[in-house]
């Protein structure tokens, strides 16, 4: 009686852990509104990215040296942050393991948010909110220098389906993809959810600042 053969046995089983091991490494970000990830940043500038190479940044638990993309960048403009320029910005080397890709030689300029760490160095990743800066409408401009920071006490809830309810008055939903099948849609290019004087959120949309009227409403 003749045995099969052990490579043949372990091929399927070897490359099904190969493709598990891809799938776990791959990056998985969830949708956030603009103003959500105006709030979740650190660090919010309009700027452009004028070199980029790898470097080394510390060593993992084994010694390994961990290696980053270091863009050099011209911060054009600060929206949230230190008092100081940002010079650099750091990021994983690949999509992979969720880095950021910017094109170099200043041809484009982005709005990059991130997070700051221990030694005021600036750090992003896919999930970030990074995008062309043409590709912003002029309510997603404008509400960078204010309208977004007066929403950070509130809570933006995407809606995946119908039905969805908010769960508490300090809340918006967000259902650009229900209605709109994009998570690009009115609520995120038009919209703000703001907070009102009587501690409810609601959405609130232009270009101008809220009206007091506007602030002073109460939810029934």
């Amino acid at each position: 009686m003749l045995a099969a053969p052990v490579p043949s046995l372990l091929l399927p089983v070897a490359m099904l852990v190969l493709i598990s091991q891809k799938l776990s490494e791959a990056c998985s970000c969830s949708p956030v509104h603009p103003q959500q990830a105006f709030c979740n940043a650190d660090i919010v500038i309009r700027a452009k990215a004028i070199t980029g190479k790898e470097v080394d940044n510390g060593n993992d638990v084994y010694g390994n040296p961990i290696k980053r993309i270091q863009y050099e960048i011209k911060q054009i403009k600060m929206f949230k942050g230190p008092d100081k320029d940002i010079e650099f910005i750091y990021t994983a080397p690949s999509s992979a393991v969720c880095g950021v890709t910017l094109e170099i030689a200043g041809k484009k300029e982005y709005l990059i948010s991130g997070k700051a760490d221990g030694d005021g160095k600036m750090h992003v990743i896919l999930c970030d909110f990074i995008v062309p800066w043409d590709s912003l409408s002029l309510t997603q401009k404008k509400s960078l220098s204010q309208r977004y920071e007066m929403g950070c006490e509130c809570k933006i809830s995407r809606c995946p389906s119908i039905p969805c309810l908010v769960s508490s008055q300090d809340e918006c939903l967000w259902t650009d993809w229900v209605t709109e099948k994009s998570i690009n849609g009115r609520q995120a290019k038009d919209y703000s959810c703001i907070k009102r004087t009587d501690g409810s959120c609601s959405w609130y949309r232009g270009t101008a600042p809220p009206k007091q009227e506007f602030l002073d409403i109460e939810d029934p």
